[in-house]
């Protein structure tokens, strides 16, 4: 299934590299369409740190920039899963913003649609690959199998602690008697 897995990375991380680039060559070419995004979060970015660029160019310039380097991390097998939600994470207001055919004109609506839909596809394929574990074992099932390998490991303990408890007070009985025995035959002895 290896072959498989990489070549489906490859394959999907190949739009958002190559746009990507596109785009960092010439982020104005995106930053009318990406504006109707940008103008909403632009309040949010300016609480969170005035410092942070709010343009829709430079906004544009930095996503290209992260869907290069998750792509590419994608394409490699490099932090696989979270180079995938990386690139969901941008997917969703680059569809909302430059494919809303719900407010296309008639004539243009059929396109903008058939990109929406490609992007639906593509999000889903990025879903599918942030949630891959590869065969192995996910986080949650390895501590809640982790839990319980310790719950067991407690209750061998204890239970082998008890066993042991239980062989030495009868270790110690049978001591006893055999002390009392000895010092009852030397006291008719004696």
């Amino acid at each position: 299934m290896k072959p498989v897995r990489t070549a489906a990375r490859v394959m999907l991380s190949a739009i958002f590299v190559s746009s990507g680039v596109k785009i960092l060559l010439n982020p104005e070419s995106k930053a009318e369409s990406a504006s109707r995004v940008t103008e909403r979060v632009r309040p949010l970015l300016e609480k969170v740190d005035p410092r942070i660029p709010t343009d829709a160019v430079s906004l544009t310039r930095i996503k290209a920039g992260a869907d290069v380097v998750a792509g590419l991390l994608l394409a490699t097998g490099h932090l696989t899963r979270p180079a995938a939600a990386v690139l969901a994470a941008g997917l969703m207001p680059t569809t909302v913003a430059g494919h809303a055919f719900w407010t296309a004109p008639k004539e243009d609506r059929a396109a903008q649609q058939t990109q929406f839909l490609k992007n639906l596809g593509l999000l889903g394929g990025l879903l599918l690959a942030a949630a891959d574990t590869e065969g192995r074992p996910g986080l949650k099932y390895r501590t809640t199998h982790a839990a319980g390998r310790t719950q067991r490991e407690v209750k061998r303990a204890a239970d082998r602690t008890q066993r042991e408890v239980k062989r030495a007070v009868r270790t110690a009985k049978r001591e006893a008697k055999i002390a009392a025995v000895s010092a009852s035959a030397g006291r008719k002895l004696g």
